[in-house]
């Protein structure tokens, strides 16, 4: 029995209960709206989402949806609503997106947990994970890369696993 693995493991159950640990720094999405696909970005500039009503007022059902989906994980106020918005419709839709968690696709993102010790930084590309952690250096996984497999579950694509001589 690996008792190593079976802290981390229990460290990520905490993690995954304990969000407001966890900050998104960034991230890249797809989201599968009502009428077509949208890409959704946030940076330390804030969010974009490539659909016409963000396009028009800089906020949408899909960031909406995501705020709420990621609460408290975003370490920023949410988007102001904006004047010529269609105010209840979006947030009935956003609320909707929110729990329809199949319409969202990550192709990457980089977060920061507060962890016990120090802060560390894990990061999500195309099914690729990377932690700056030492665990994750020796095993290809720790507990901060299994906690966000456990917040955004189908919401990311699942790494292949390495084998034990690193192909």
């Amino acid at each position: 029995m690996d008792y190593g693995m079976i802290g981390k493991i229990e460290k990520a159950k905490r993690y995954a209960q304990e969000r407001k640990r966890i900050t998104f720094n960034n991230l890249d999405a797809q989201f599968r709206g009502d009428h077509n696909n949208y890409q959704m970005l946030l940076n330390a500039e804030g969010w974009n989402c490539t659909c016409p009503g963000y396009q028009a007022h800089g906020i949408c059902p899909h960031v909406m949806a995501m705020e709420r989906l990621l609460r408290p994980m975003l370490k920023r106020e949410p988007l102001p609503y904006a004047v010529g918005q269609n105010v209840v419709s979006d947030v009935e839709k956003a609320k909707r997106y929110s729990e329809e968690t199949d319409r969202i696709q990550f192709a990457s993102f980089d977060v920061t947990f507060d962890g016990e010790n120090s802060a560390h930084h894990t990061s999500y590309h195309d099914g690729a994970w990377d932690c700056d952690c030492s665990f994750f250096h020796s095993r290809h996984v720790c507990s901060h890369t299994m906690a966000m497999e456990r917040i955004l579950g189908s919401m990311i694509t699942a790494a292949a696993p390495v084998a034990a001589n690193g192909r």
